[in-house]
């Protein structure tokens, strides 16, 4: 053998000896020792303390797959360590730890490391925990120290296994706090889902209680495979319910769901989903739920379908399809609500009115008798800013416990920037129809409201389907207002509301009893003492009013009869709900001897009183009383004759004068000089 030979013969059996002796080394060496280390390097990186307080140890075993070439000779580690700790930051409750696991158990395969890529075949974690915390200033817990840039590593975990593992979340800003366990399920007894979990905690004072499943952690990298979800959360009294699969879940692209939905009052989603909904009565919901989940920090994000979805809100059916997008400067929510058979009493929270709920929660003394009338629940605006809406609501046939002859509601919704529209709303009612429009601004602390009002040819006999209608015939009622206002309630728009109302009756019958049917007391009180109890032919009633700062003023209200004309005059106050109106009746004849003096209407809405001025009758008696003549109505000229029929009695009384009512903007009166 030459010398050259040697050499090379020689140092080959030199590298292989040290190689030999660094394997052995490596897999005698005591891990422990680079405890110390390996700490330090942790808690260098993450800023936070960390430490490895049990053993580490170190074994080698063959590869999991086949691997190609003289891989398949090279052993991967599988690493152990025992008692971890993560601290929290400074600001955090002393003594307290981000994370602990009780046994980690990590296998590397290293060949991936030359790429920058840390491939763990295996990780299975015994009793970990995590918690999760943040300030009311949004400091959290979560944020580590940041570097230079984002890391060349990437890390893939192809199977992980959690045992008995525990989270926790304490919130400041959305007040939340509670508590999930997460354990790996067995695969020989569930096939489709890999992990359960449930949970318990509050969330804004609320009990938070629920379980559920989802696919392996493993199959969160087959993105062929849809990723199966299912869950049943309760937060206080609303539940929610979905069932179905994530696709691509590294990326979240979609969701495809059954979504069932049930509480209280779909304004208490609000917390939960982020989206806006009106106070409703108890409600629940089952649709298809279909979310496009685009990547964070492209200018237009999510899309989310709750597609034909039906349900019940109070007593009433709804069903449709909802489409809530994630964008700038707000998220819009659009669609279309349809309800077959609504419930007149299901309403009431959407206009201010008291929900049957809320009634129970009051206290004792607060159910006490009140001597309001007009609705004084305020609208809630401030969370108006959160959303868009464009929404459109049908409702087929409305009832109530006696029948209310309206059907065909039509609201198209409209929220943006916090100003609300509905434009138009309008619904059948009584063989006519009332067509509106609404604009509510939210902007400012006192809300600014716009409305316009026409209604057109309700019959009367249809309103009160109990009216004997072969005793006489029925008038029909048509009506005009525009008001704007400012307040966040029913009864404070209407106590500061300025504009115009009109209205008009033609023809019909009035009567003590047929006053009592309507539930109109204190007309069948006036009726009484003007008419005693006999039926009288009524040729139209027509009403003008002005109002300035919740005070309606009565420029015409004239009732014309076959037997007298009956002129009123004076205001509502709708601010203190006050009447104040003086009836002057004018006999047409000798067929009414007892009109002889002027009666007073005054006192609360709620309970009203009806007098006669004796001084008056003394000075008149022996003779009708004449305090004027008919007064102008030609205000409401448009009223009369809308189908190009014959005019009424009444209506030739009317000059032809036709305006529309008008109303200042939110907030302004009428100059008086304007005023009619």
């Amino acid at each position: 053998m030459s010398r050259t030979s040697k050499i090379i013969g020689f140092s080959l059996a030199g590298v292989l000896a040290l190689i030999v002796l660094l394997v052995i080394l490596i897999i005698t060496f005591d891990w422990n020792r680079a405890r110390p280390w390996i700490n330090q390097r942790v808690s260098d990186a993450t800023g936070r303390h960390f430490a490895i307080q049990g053993d580490l140890i170190v074994k080698w075993r063959k590869p999991d797959a086949p691997q190609t070439s003289w891989a398949r000779w090279i052993p991967w580690p599988q690493v152990s360590a025992n008692d971890i700790v993560l601290g929290n930051p400074e600001w955090a409750p002393a003594n307290s730890n981000m994370a602990t696991v009780k046994q980690l158990n990590v296998t590397l395969n290293p060949w991936p490391l030359l790429q920058h890529k840390i491939v763990l075949p295996d990780l299975e974690a015994q009793d970990p925990y995590l918690q999760l915390l943040r300030k009311k200033d949004a400091v959290n817990n979560w944020t580590f120290k940041s570097d230079d840039g984002p890391s060349t590593w990437q890390f893939r975990p192809e199977k992980i296994v959690i045992r008995k593992g525990v989270v926790e979340l304490d919130d400041a800003i959305q007040k939340a706090k509670a508590r999930a366990e997460i354990d790996t399920l067995d695969p020989d007894k569930d096939k489709i889902y890999g992990i359960g979990w449930n949970v318990k905690g509050s969330f804004n004072k609320a009990d938070i209680n629920g379980e559920g499943k989802a696919g392996g952690v493993l199959s969160l990298q087959d993105e062929s495979k849809p990723y199966p979800l299912e869950a049943d959360v309760r937060v206080g009294k609303t539940r929610i319910a979905v069932k179905g699969t994530l696709t691509k879940p590294q990326e979240l692209a979609a969701l495809d769901l059954q979504l069932n939905l049930s509480g209280d009052s779909m304004a208490h989603l609000f917390p939960l989903t982020g989206v806006l909904l009106p106070e409703t009565p108890p409600f629940s919901t089952s649709g298809h739920l279909i979310g496009k989940l685009n990547p964070v920090g492209k200018k237009n994000g999510s899309t989310w379908t709750y597609e034909k979805f039906k349900g019940q809100v109070g007593s009433s059916d709804i069903g449709g399809t909802l489409e809530y997008q994630s964008k700038e400067p707000r998220p819009l929510l659009t669609g279309e609500v349809v309800s077959n058979l609504l419930r007149f009493e299901d309403l009431g929270p959407l206009i201010g009115a008291d929900s049957n709920a809320s009634k129970e929660k009051r206290g004792a003394e607060e159910r006490q008798p009140s001597d309001k009338v007009l609705p004084v629940k305020e609208f809630q605006t401030e969370a108006w800013g959160a959303i868009d809406a464009d929404v459109k609501l049908t409702a087929h046939r409305v009832v109530k416990e006696k029948d209310l002859p309206v059907n065909n509601i039509q609201a198209d919704l409209h929220l943006k920037d916090k100003v609300l529209s509905l434009t138009p709303l309008n619904f059948g009612i009584a063989g006519g129809n009332l067509a509106s429009t609404m604009h509510l601004d939210g902007r400012n602390p006192k809300m600014k409201s716009d409305v316009k009002l026409s209604a057109r040819r309700i019959k009367i006999q249809q309103l009160f389907p109990n009216l004997d209608a072969a005793q006489t015939s029925f008038g029909e009622i048509n009506g005009d207002a525009a008001l704007t206002a400012t307040g966040n309630s029913v009864a404070a728009m209407l106590g500061s509301s300025n504009g115009e109302l009109k209205m008009l009756i033609n023809h019909g019958a009035i009567s003590k009893l047929l006053l009592e049917e309507m539930g109109l007391n204190i007309g069948n009180v006036v009726v009484s003492k003007l008419f005693g109890d006999k039926q009288v032919k009524l040729n139209c009633m027509a009403g003008d009013f002005t109002v300035s700062n919740g005070l309606a003023q009565a420029r015409t209200f004239t009732l014309d009869t076959e037997d007298a004309i009956i002129n009123i005059s004076g205001n509502l106050n709708l601010a203190q709900e006050q009447l104040d109106l003086v009836i002057n009746p004018r006999s047409k004849g000798l067929r009414i001897i007892s009109l002889r003096s002027p009666l007073y209407v005054t006192g609360p809405f709620k309970d009203p009183k009806v007098g006669v001025d004796k001084g008056v009758l003394a000075l008149k008696a022996g003779g009708a009383v004449v305090l004027g003549v008919l007064a102008p109505v030609a205000a409401i000229l448009p009223l009369i004759n809308i189908s190009g029929e014959q005019q009424t009695d009444c209506a030739n009384l009317l000059q032809e004068v036709q305006k529309q009512p008008v109303a200042p903007p939110p907030g302004k009166t009428r100059p008086q000089a304007a005023r009619r």
